[in-house]
C-alpha cells in the first residue's frame, strides 16, 4: 500500500491549509477505520460481478439474457459502492466547519480548471492515458480510496 491509504486530512499541506484540528483528523481517521472494510468488500463485489460477466460475453455464441441478468448485478454492485463512498463522504464532511468546507469547494474547482486547462492544451487525438501534471506545491500521489494524489479531496459537493 502506497502513503497514508486515502486519509488526506493527514496531508500537512492540507492540514495546514484547512487548519484542520487534532480532533478534527482523529474523528475523520474513526470514520475512515469504520467505513474501510465496507468499502473493500464492496469494491470486491463490483469487481467479482464483473469478472463474472467475462466469459458470458466472450463466449461464442453468448446468451444475451445471461449477460444483461449478469450486467444488472455489475450495476447493483456499483449502485451500493458509490452509496456507500457517499455515506463516508457525508460523514468526513460532517467534521469540517464552514469555512473549511468553502476552501475545499474553492481548491477542487480550482483543481478541475487546471485539469481541464491541461485536457484543452493536449489536444484532439492525444491518449488520455498520462495523468495530468500536479497542481504547483503539491504533494506526490500517496494513493486514496480511489487511488487519486493525496492532495485531491474527495468530498461531495452537495449539502447533507
Amino acid at each position: 500500500m502506497r502513503g497514508d491509504h486515502g486519509r488526506w486530512w493527514n496531508n500537512p499541506k492540507i492540514v495546514e491549509k484547512l487548519r484542520l484540528t487534532d480532533d478534527q483528523r482523529k474523528a475523520m481517521d474513526a470514520i475512515y477505520q469504520q467505513h474501510r472494510e465496507q468499502l473493500i468488500d464492496l469494491r470486491a463485489a463490483v469487481e467479482k460481478a464483473e469478472v463474472g460477466m467475462e466469459p458470458m460475453v466472450s463466449a461464442d455464441q453468448p446468451n444475451e439474457s445471461a449477460v444483461l441478468a449478469q450486467i444488472d448485478k455489475v450495476a447493483q454492485a456499483r449502485a451500493e459502492l458509490e452509496k456507500a463512498n457517499a455515506r463516508f463522504l457525508f460523514e468526513l464532511r460532517s467534521k469540517l466547519t464552514p469555512d473549511q468546507w468553502k476552501q475545499v469547494q474553492e481548491y477542487r474547482q480550482n483543481r478541475q480548471e487546471l485539469r481541464r486547462q491541461w485536457r484543452d492544451r493536449r489536444g484532439p487525438g492525444s491518449s488520455d492515458q498520462a495523468a495530468p501534471p500536479p497542481a504547483p506545491g503539491a504533494p506526490g500521489p500517496q494513493g486514496m480510496l480511489n487511488d487519486g494524489p493525496a492532495d485531491e479531496i474527495p468530498i461531495l459537493s452537495v449539502n447533507p
